[in-house]
């Protein structure tokens, strides 16, 4: 199968959000509602963008996603790419499609001038611990991850 990494355009959008949910349903979370899908496709798709979107593709279906934007390393004095989702439709996985879109995102970061990429994962997510440590990604079990929830 020929596997096509591309930059999201707007008329991806829908493809986008069938992922999302499909991503809810993965993970067993509630599913974004309209108010919050609008916000996504505004923010993604506005003069300012908020986060960026590459896709993977085969032939004309979308099969898998990436969600990234740019935080700052103060003590690196540079940005870092921080990978917000990932996610590849159950039925495309084990085709290389996580692969590469994650060396898609390195070439990103490498020409943005990043120090580093970061991201969270689930842990019970066996199965991406497992890939993500088999590209050379280290856990950092010196940091733990807090959230304040503002809503």
């Amino acid at each position: 199968m020929d596997i096509k990494i591309t930059k999201a355009r707007k008329s991806d959008v829908h493809e986008i959000l069938r992922l999302i949910d499909e991503l809810a349903e993965f993970e067993k979370l509630t599913p974004p509602d309209e108010k919050a899908k609008k916000h996504l496709v505004n923010d993604a798709f506005g003069k300012k963008p908020a986060y960026h979107v590459i896709l993977a593709k085969i032939d004309r279906k979308t099969i898998g996603y990436a969600f990234y934007f740019y935080t700052y390393s103060s003590f690196l004095a540079r940005k870092t790419l921080y990978l917000e989702d990932i996610y590849i439709s159950i039925e495309y996985r084990r085709l290389g499609t996580g692969k590469l879109l994650f060396n898609k995102l390195i070439d990103i970061a490498r020409k943005k001038g990043c120090g580093r990429m970061e991201w969270c994962v689930l842990e019970w997510n066996k199965n991406a611990i497992d890939f993500y440590e088999k590209l050379g990604a280290k856990e950092l079990k010196e940091w733990k991850y807090y959230r304040l929830s503002l809503e």
